[in-house]
């Protein structure tokens, strides 16, 4: 591959399952460096934003596909994206009474724990979003277990990241397969089971495909180069600001002497709004509510 940054879908043949492998590492490294994660943390941020490009592999998507987990627990928000122009992007919070390195970050230890998988985009007015319950510690064991009750298509996700690497392997049965060996997906998963993060992590990836599946006749299909981007944007800001409302606005710029200042969490880019901005916006009437993760 010419790109540290990549998603790469495969074919096992003989055992009628689609894949892809996805590698990060500038882009991952871009998004761990935009705050200081606690290594837990940052582990569990690099897993999901590996998955957000996984899951982009088999689907046809027009805008981004996010992954958004929540819990009034130590961690509260989990949140990875990837654009269809492969963009990804995201970011985690604990609690703020939590001591980072103290943090449990078993995804289903909160009963009213959620994780959201979305498509699509704001814009387009298109958006399908499936609410998965959590009640496994792992994000790749929650994702496995939306694919069997949602789309009822046996999964399997591996996920590893590194200070420098965030990787991630998807299997699933082809729908609609017509394979008649019946030890099919169960060898395809004996075979997973032997994988070790750090062969995830670094192997190119048709070592990777020959060593766990030479038997299976492994195909590659084009790679997809990835790359960290952010979607913010001036426009976004100011429709965010309109969904507050009047009274909020005010309040702000009360707040900072006549001046509104944004500050975008997964790039850093900054907008600025003074009076006569915040009077232009507010005059245009509130299209849609503003959502409580920035986007």
């Amino acid at each position: 591959m010419s790109t540290a940054d990549y998603l790469q879908p495969f074919l096992l043949e003989r055992a009628g399952v689609r894949g892809a492998l996805v590698r990060l590492g500038p882009a991952w490294r871009e998004v761990a460096a935009r705050q200081n994660y606690p290594a837990p943390l940052r582990a569990l941020l690099g897993e999901a934003l590996a998955a957000s490009a996984l899951l982009t592999a088999h689907v046809k998507l027009q805008g981004a596909l996010s992954l958004e987990f929540k819990s009034s627990g130590a961690l509260r928000l989990l949140f990875a994206e990837c654009t269809d122009g492969g963009r990804v992007r995201g970011l985690a919070r604990l609690a703020e009474d939590v001591a980072p390195d103290s943090a449990t970050l078993d995804l289903g230890a909160q009963p009213d724990a959620l994780l959201a998988i979305t498509l699509g985009s704001v814009e387009a007015g298109q958006r399908y979003q499936g609410l998965v319950g959590v009640q496994r510690a792992e994000l790749a064991a929650t994702l496995e277990a939306y694919f069997e009750q949602s789309e009822q298509l046996p999964t399997r996700i591996v996920l590893a990241a590194s200070g420098d690497t965030a990787a991630g392997l998807l299997l699933q049965q082809l729908p609609g397969s017509t394979v008649e060996d019946s030890d099919a997906w169960p060898r395809v998963g004996h075979l997973t089971a032997t994988l070790s993060a750090a062969e995830l992590l670094t192997l190119p990836p048709e070592r990777l495909l020959l060593r766990l599946y030479h038997e299976e006749s492994p195909r590659l299909y084009e790679a997809r180069a990835l790359g960290f981007g952010c979607s913010c944007s001036r426009a976004r800001v100011e429709a965010m600001l309109r969904a507050l409302g009047r009274n909020e606005v005010q309040a702000a710029l009360a707040a900072r002497a006549g001046e509104i200042e944004v500050i975008c969490e997964f790039c850093a880019a900054r907008y600025t709004l003074d009076a006569v901005d915040a009077e232009r916006l507010l005059a245009v009437a509130p299209s849609a509510p503003a959502s409580s993760t920035p986007h």
